[in-house]
């Protein structure tokens, strides 16, 4: 997978901009801005480049058969929402908290828009996982402008959500997306 991301990178003109913080083994990784399908193919490439071992989270009911296989080698796992006997069900901020928690390694990527739209106010899960998980934030980004993928600041999360995401979105707004009309405002 790394020598197709060389591929891609060498083809399209792409560079890698930062590096990920060294020695840090898990964490939640923001994925901005997200404003088209083509992100996770740069947003993929630029990690593998780095070595990072991201991985993003999808329904337990879609990791079937050939779809299933690809996703999972291009880092997807599965969440099993499904309710226990006795229990409610498990949310999905949940769930990724326990994952963290459960695994000596594990960096999972999150689009904090939830949509390739413009959204004025974040969906603020990724905080949560992080802060629930005692994991730190880092900044993935892509600046098609730039022809540029990497790794921005990492913010600890305090319990000053709106203040640290606001900070998070300041950085944003300095990157362009494939669609900048639905980037971050």
């Amino acid at each position: 997978m790394k020598l197709l991301a060389r591929f891609i990178f060498w083809i399209t003109g792409w560079k890698i901009s930062g590096q990920w913080p060294e020695g840090l083994k898990k964490a939640v990784l923001i994925a901005i801005p997200h404003t088209s399908n083509w992100d996770l193919l740069y947003a993929r490439s630029a990690f593998y480049l780095m070595d990072v071992p991201v991985r993003f989270t999808i329904k337990k009911e879609v990791m079937v058969g050939p779809l299933g296989w690809l996703i999972k080698a291009l880092g997807g796992i599965s969440i099993d929402r499904n309710r226990r006997p006795g229990r409610r069900k498990q949310t999905y901020t949940e769930a990724m908290i326990q994952m963290l928690k459960d695994r000596e390694e594990l960096v999972i990527m999150v689009t904090p828009e939830g949509t390739r739209k413009y959204v004025p106010r974040w969906k603020s899960g990724f905080y949560h996982i992080a802060q629930g998980a005692g994991v730190p934030v880092v900044v993935g980004f892509l600046d098609y402008k730039r022809k540029l993928a990497g790794i921005g600041p990492v913010i600890v999360p305090n319990g000053q959500m709106d203040e640290q995401i606001d900070e998070m979105k300041a950085f944003g707004r300095t990157i362009t997306g494939k669609h900048p009309e639905q980037g971050i405002r």
